[in-house]
């Protein structure tokens, strides 16, 4: 999956907090007072992680739907991308307690969702509608310059050489009954970091030669994690590895930022750097 990175914002993980969410598209000017779009031609992309450990992850993801549907109506566009907890809501919804066959002791959805921060009420509501809906949704895109994943890491490469193998190797595992399958995507999704330390921007490098693009934009990893600092303290997406990194998951439910960045992301110069 491919398109122009013209009017291009992206959203880290959401988590639930749909009012964070709505406060945060109202100041980049994509919703309006009645959260209706209001972006018109701008292309909204959602790095997934919509639910789980916050209060409402389905309403999050209703908002989305319709969002993508005010958007084409107005000539925009509004995407997302699948991250691990929907794999976990999804495989929760679906397997539930069945145990998953391990040499490494007892797994499942369930222990899981309840240990990842699964909430009883976006079971509850979930629906044919949303099941399906998710289901369909890439775990890539190449936008411009610009490879959007949920999770840094390179394992996505375990489902094909090229974007759109890896988006059909994941749906095919998400329309079966193969639960070890669905473990394994649920699995090599949570791992992350690839891209730091001394051969970080090496990987990434390598990552973006196979797939495309020259930056990975990705959420998942918390920015305040990654700096060592205090969640209210991050201001901003994370560039990292040589300029080939950009981490934007803002880690709101730890009292983080919801953050939405536009593409590319310029970040503001210095105080002394600014022209006179």
């Amino acid at each position: 999956m491919q398109e122009d990175a013209r009017s291009t914002f992206v959203v880290g993980d959401v988590h639930g907090h749909l009012d964070e969410l709505l406060a945060a598209l109202a100041d980049a000017g994509l919703v309006d007072e009645e959260t209706t779009w209001s972006g018109g031609d701008t292309h909204l992309w959602f790095l997934g992680d919509f639910v789980d450990r916050g209060p409402d992850g389905i309403g999050v993801i209703d908002l989305v739907m319709r969002l993508a549907g005010e958007a084409e109506e107005a000539g925009g566009r509004v995407e997302a991308l699948l991250g691990n907890h929907e794999i976990l809501l999804l495989g929760m919804h679906r397997f539930g307690d069945t145990d998953v066959p391990s040499d490494f002791g007892p797994r499942s959805f369930a222990r899981s969702w309840e240990m990842n921060g699964g909430q009883p009420t976006d079971q509850d509501a979930i629906t044919d509608e949303h099941v399906e809906w998710l289901t369909e949704r890439p775990a890539v895109a190449l936008v411009g310059e610009h490879l959007l994943m949920h999770s840094d890491t390179v394992e996505y490469l375990v489902w094909g050489g090229d974007i759109d193998e890896i988006n059909e190797g994941i749906r095919a595992v998400l329309r079966s009954d193969d639960l070890v399958d669905w473990w394994e995507v649920w699995r090599r999704l949570t791992t992350r970091h690839a891209f730091r330390g001394p051969h970080g921007a090496e990987t990434a490098g390598q990552l973006l030669t196979v797939l495309g693009g020259e930056r990975v934009v990705h959420g998942h990893s918390v920015i305040a994690d990654q700096l060592g600092i205090a969640p209210a303290l991050v201001d901003g997406p994370y560039e990292y590895a040589d300029g080939r990194a950009l981490g934007v998951d803002g880690g709101v439910f730890v009292g983080g930022p919801c953050l939405v960045v536009p593409l590319p992301w310029n970040p503001k110069p210095a105080e002394d750097e600014k022209p006179s």
